[in-house]
This record gives structure tokens, sequence and C-alpha cells, in this order.
């Protein structure tokens, strides 16, 4: 691969342009969030796009026809998360957006895509020195783009389009196998009433709140408190035993059911949660709370700061099939979760890999000094 780009960029004559004067900017449709939502039908053909992920599927007479974009443009998202994107079927965007298409049999536009993609950090410093984060039109329209000759913008684009789809097609099937993990996890933790002895977790397991450490010197052992992640990491532990920890208050934390194999600092807003019975396996426990998060919210007083009490979360129900259909169920439920959830192994790790190898390779192609920096 290496040797492919020195042979295609070797002795390439590079003009350097700015984008108002390469590309042709063109307006959004005047639409509120309100009226996008109300429109929405999920079959319609036409997308509107507004900032970050939102969008809305139109049919073409929902807005003005003069409002209609059916070029291969670049749209840029120019508040709040600033971004470019690039769309190839007919579109419209809210009125405070732009895009850029060409006309120029010159220019590649996927090409001008990437460089500009490449550069969207540039564009997100500018943004973050307004109250909220935004750009404007003279921020497009002066950045220059370096332009190359077409065959080399076309195999630039090819080189990178092979990436972008290799990492299209890894995701679809890591959406498609958290469904089936999803199925699978609900089809091995239904029990009927009478199936299978149940249990309330205060029978099965200790269950304690951690505390504050007297040492937070930076280190490696995750403190887990309230919220999904870590809230810093120690150069101390107070467990070393597989834990099940639950936040026990705060926004945006309650319900959330995490699992420790390695050493940690339990904190003060964190219950953890240990099997105390031989014949019950803790990471079975685990899938079974983590697998109805909605039963654990349930539980909580949610008035104000929400609060979970150890008196309600003791008396949480847990089936108790026989030791070795619990050690089946966590062996298979373990596979999915490597393959989908894992950063050290399984579709995550590989997607990360073709991310950043994508990342690497986009730069290396779009890196064009100017003559001033010779």
């Amino acid at each position: 691969m290496i040797n492919i780009i020195t042979k295609l960029l070797n002795g390439m004559n590079i003009e350097w342009k700015p984008l108002g004067e390469l590309l042709i900017r063109t307006k959004g449709t005047k639409i509120t969030a309100s009226q996008m939502k109300e429109l929405h039908k999920d079959d319609a053909p036409l997308k509107i796009f507004a900032g970050g992920k939102t969008f809305a599927l139109v049919n073409f007479d929902d807005i003005p026809e003069k409002d209609i974009n059916g070029e291969p443009s670049i749209i840029v998202k120019s508040r709040g998360v600033i971004e470019f994107e690039y769309y190839d079927k007919p579109f419209s965007h809210k009125n405070e957006m732009w895009s850029y298409h060409s006309k120029d049999k010159n220019i590649n536009i996927k090409y001008i895509y990437y460089v500009l993609k490449n550069q969207e950090r540039y564009f997100q410093n500018i943004g973050a020195k307004m109250q909220m984060p935004q750009i404007a039109t003279p921020d497009t329209d002066k950045f220059e783009i370096p332009v190359p000759p077409i065959s080399a913008q076309t195999e630039i684009v090819h080189i990178l389009d092979t990436f972008t789809e290799l990492t299209a097609e890894l995701t679809a099937e890591l959406t498609a196998r958290k469904k089936q993990y999803d199925y699978y996890r609900d089809k091995l933790l239904t029990f009927k009433e009478n199936e299978v002895e149940w249990k309330t977790l205060g029978e099965i397991c200790s269950i304690s709140v951690g505390h504050r450490p007297s040492n937070n010197i930076k280190g490696k052992y995750a403190f887990v408190n309230a919220g999904t992640t870590p809230s810093d990491y120690l150069s101390i532990y107070n467990t070393d035993e597989e834990t099940i920890t639950t936040p026990s208050r705060g926004q945006g934390g309650i319900g959330y059911v995490g699992y420790q194999h390695n050493r940690f600092w339990c904190g003060p807003l964190s219950y953890r949660i240990r099997s105390i019975n031989d014949n019950i396996i803790t990471r079975f426990v685990y899938y079974v709370m983590s697998n109805v998060p909605h039963k654990i919210i349930n539980l909580a007083n949610m008035v104000g700061i929400p609060a979970l009490n150890r008196k309600e979360l003791v008396n949480f129900s847990i089936p108790i099939p026989p030791l070795e259909e619990q050690a089946r169920i966590v062996e298979i439920l373990d596979k999915f979760d490597a393959l989908t959830n894992s950063l050290t192994e399984g579709l995550p790790r590989e997607i990360e890999l073709r991310q950043k190898q994508y990342e690497y390779y986009r730069n290396l192609l779009l890196n064009f000094p100017k003559v001033e920096d010779k």
C-alpha cells in the first residue's frame, strides 16, 4: 500500500484553491425541528439533514422544489457538532447549514469531502471559540484545498472508499451480531415462575457500598462509582474479586449494571454485589441483572436525584437454574459479549483498528505540502 501511495503522489502537480472557488455553495430549506418530526415518514424518498445525526425523510412535495438538491454534495453541519457528510441522493437541509457540489469535470466531489473530513478538527477548533460551537460560510469558502489531477483524485477516493466500505461492512456485521446476542440473552434468561427456583438478591449475594479512598494518586486501578464508566484510575484498590457493580445514586447511572473481574476501587455511590452461595455463579447473576435494567430503575426513587436504596435492591428476584445450566448460559453469553463488546478482541476491536488504518492512510494521501512549506 505504501509503495502504491508513494508512486501515486510522486511528482504530482498540486494547485491550492479556496473551496468557494472550486465548488458551488447551496442553501437549505426553512424548516423547524417540529416540522421535520411532523413530516417524517420512514419510507419517504427525500432526506432532510439537521445537526448531528438528526434527519427526517419526507416526500418531494413537502418542501419547495427550489430547496431540493439532486447533486452529489458535501453537507456542512455548522453548529453544535461541526462535521462534514457526503450524500449522493436527493436531499435538503436546515437553512442554517450549507452544502457544496461541483459541475467541473476536473473535480471529484468525493475527493474534496475526504480533504474536509481530514480537517474536521481544524473547523471544530474555529467553532469552539463561539459560545455555541459554530462556523460561518467564510470559514469554509476561504479554506484552501489541494487539487491534484483528476486521475489522482479518483485513485485517492478509490483507496479511501475501500477502507470506509470495509468499516461499514464490519459495523453492519456488529449490528447483526448484537441483535443475535440480545435474542439469545433474552431466550436463555427467561424462566417461567415454576420452572426454576427464585431467590432474592439479598439471599444469595453480599451487597455493600464502597467508600472514598484516602489516597487518590493516579494509577491503573479503576475507581467505580456512580455512572457507567470509571470515575478515575487510582494507585490503590479495595477489592480483587469478581464483582457486580450498580450505581446507588445519580442521574444517568441508575439501571446500569457493570462487572469487574480485575482489581478496582468501589466508591461510595456504587453497590458491590458478589455471590455467597457455591451453587450460584456471580457472572450469571450479572447477566440476569444487566438484561433487565428497567426493573432496576423501577426499584429506584427517581424523584429529584435518582436513588436506589439497598432495602429495595435486596428484594430483587433472581432465577436460579442448576449450577451446570448457569455455567452453560454464562459460556454462551461470554462468547457473544466478547464478539460484540470487547475492545481487545471481537468486532469492536476490528472496527477500531480499521478506523485507525483508514485515518492513517487518509492523512498520508491528503497531506500535500504547499510550495512555501517545502
